[in-house]
């Protein structure tokens, strides 16, 4: 008798440390899960508190594409005229163009590794060859207004050998026609 008490005892306890085990492991996933999609909330509030509104992600980048890294090595100082170009009101299709030009104050040579719009609609284009410390250089950037409706505003990031290394260059205005306007009524009397 005393034994059979036992066996009940023994498997009544691994009954309850397993049932326990499973609770912790259901408690962890829940903090985790609630933790990583807080910090996937604060982006996009950071994102709306800003204005930034970027159109459709660029089909050629993959949402868990890493970020670039900036060139290693001495840093330096990129200085613009302007970060924002305020295009006005464009009709949908019309191609909005913009340089933004800068200077390298700092006493290093300046290399842009990288710069990458908002979204396939957002294109820039700069020189590769380094800047050096003094003289001056220019992003051009294109913006295609075809199916883009509304207030925009296009961004841009640039990635230097700058600290931070991140610059963000911006193209605002606004895209009026197209098919997301408000139709025409006709009434006939």
């Amino acid at each position: 008798m005393k034994f059979i008490f036992k066996l009940k005892f023994v498997e009544s306890m691994r009954k309850l440390i397993l049932s326990f085990i499973a609770v912790l492991a259901v408690a962890a996933l829940v903090v985790s899960c609630q933790s990583s999609s807080k910090d996937v909330r604060d982006e996009a509030r950071t994102s709306v508190e800003t204005g930034v509104q970027p159109a459709n992600p660029s089909p050629n980048v993959t949402p868990n594409q890493a970020a670039p890294t900036a060139p290693t090595g001495p840093t330096t100082v990129m200085a613009f005229e302007e970060t924002t170009f305020e295009f006005g009101t464009v009709q949908e299709g019309e191609k909005v163009t913009h340089t933004y030009k800068f200077k390298n104050t700092g006493k290093e040579p300046l290399v842009i590794s990288n710069a990458q719009g908002s979204c396939g609609c957002t294109v820039p284009q700069w020189s590769k060859e380094p800047v050096a410390p003094g003289a001056s250089g220019s992003v051009t950037v294109e913006f295609n207004s075809k199916n883009k409706n509304g207030k925009r505003n296009q961004k841009v990031t640039l990635t230097a050998n700058t600290d931070p290394p991140q610059t963000f260059l911006y193209l605002t205005g606004e895209v009026v026609g197209g098919e997301s306007a408000q139709p025409q009524i006709q009434v006939n009397n």
